[in-house]
């Protein structure tokens, strides 16, 4: 008989840890406080499971220690993920690099999953409770739950982040890795929605357009991003604010100032709308200020822009001076709200922080301070981008540590 191996979560990397595991001939039990397994992994890519990313770069995760998610991706990379589940019987194709599978159907991806738990005659427990702290007696890990103790030779921690806790990510599993020794870094949302000071912010809410985000901390550049911006009536939303959301998250929470940056026309130089602007007065300098964007910007937008540029919106175009033109410049290229909060956990996709990763293998997902414990996915200390990145990560950690951990 193989080695007994539990995994702790049924997301995405602890589904996958536990097929690699049960194919290297472990038995393998996965407790799910849930009543279902893989529920954030049918929300991931809004329904249609955004797999993984074929452009995949250093640049696209963020670690504590630098290097440390290469290790594990240059392990089981995008090409080994696309052959687990080509081999589960999944078709998939690339829109722009942004790989999904063939139906667009995140629950496709699940029901696969769970027809390879099946096969490999995985144990499934669902709503079991883990009630006291996971131990470590004599050589094998004891996990007393609400369906009675489990003892295995390996346990696996896949329990998640505390993003989206409606999913069954609660942060309960830094706990469990805490319990074993593990140092946590205080979790913060990431790839979340940036609430603003600004009360025009109401008057823009539902606007939708193209926009390069750019988060300051005093005069220094965190991050930015260039894409479709949603305005709303407390901030911004939207892709590009995703992307730089985890640096605001970490300078709000040591109690630094964070300021946005919005450029409205982000394809053309500050000079050349200037010269845009000037042309158009000049061909029509009858128009009044309040129709001089239409066609440009959302009318929201545009009524919100010229107002803060202090320009009367009856005022005809060809009598509007060179200080009004400027302000308006100004706003359309560098529109300023001071970034006072994200978003809670509840709308965020992942976490920045988790168990620190200096105490892990990263080829192996093995805990460097007990051995036969392994740490994967959300739980780690590692967030990626939006599109696809963050399960990758999920399937490569959940696989690396469900072969290890698996093996004689």
């Amino acid at each position: 008989m193989g080695k007994r191996v539990t995994v702790v979560g049924g997301g995405a990397s602890g589904l996958v840890a536990a097929i690699a595991a049960a194919r290297q001939g472990a038995e393998v039990t996965i407790i799910e406080h849930k009543s279902c397994v893989g529920k954030k992994l049918l929300s991931t890519g809004n329904g249609r499971c955004n797999l993984t990313n074929l452009s995949l770069t250093k640049e696209c995760y963020h670690c504590s220690q630098q290097g440390f998610p290469m290790k594990v991706l240059n392990r089981f990379g995008v090409e080994d993920t696309l052959a687990f589940f080509g081999e589960l019987g999944l078709m998939t194709k690339s829109k722009n690099g942004y790989v999904y599978p063939n139906s667009e159907q995140a629950a496709a991806v699940l029901d696969l999953l769970n027809l390879e738990l099946e096969r490999r005659h995985i144990r499934v427990l669902l709503n079991c409770e883990i009630e006291q702290p996971l131990q470590k007696v004599r050589g094998r890990f004891l996990a007393r739950t609400s369906q009675g103790n489990i003892s295995s030779d390996v346990l696996i921690l896949a329990a998640g982040s505390q993003a989206a806790p409606v999913t069954g990510s609660d942060g309960s599993g830094y706990q469990l890795a805490r319990n074993f020794g593990h140092r946590i870094f205080p979790p913060l949302p990431a790839l979340v929605q940036l609430r603003c000071s600004g009360k025009y912010f109401k008057q823009l809410a539902g606007v939708r357009c193209e926009a390069r985000v750019a988060l300051y901390g005093k005069e220094r550049l965190l991050a930015s991003d260039t894409g479709e911006v949603q305005l709303t009536d407390y901030g911004i939303s939207g892709i590009p604010t995703f992307q730089v959301s985890r640096f605001a998250s970490r300078s709000l929470s040591e109690g630094k100032d964070v300021r946005a940056v919005l450029d409205f026309m982000p394809a053309m130089s500050r000079t050349d709308v200037k010269l845009f602007l000037k042309h158009k007065a000049e061909l029509l300098p009858d128009m009044k200020c309040r129709d001089f964007l239409t066609g440009i910007f959302h009318k929201k937008l545009a009524l919100v822009l010229i107002k803060l540029a202090g320009i009367p919106t009856e005022q005809p175009a060809g009598r509007v001076t060179d200080t009004s033109w400027e302000q308006l410049l100004n706003r359309i290229k560098s529109f300023e709200a001071t970034v006072t909060a994200t978003n809670s956990f509840d709308q965020a996709q992942v976490c920045c922080g988790g168990a620190d990763t200096r105490e892990v293998v990263p080829e192996t997902l093995e805990s460097r301070l007990v051995p036969g414990l392994y740490l994967a996915g959300e739980l780690l200390d590692v967030d990626g981008c939006c599109g696809g990145y963050n399960l990758q990560w999920a399937w490569s950690t959940g696989y690396l540590a469900g072969m290890d951990a698996g093996s004689e």
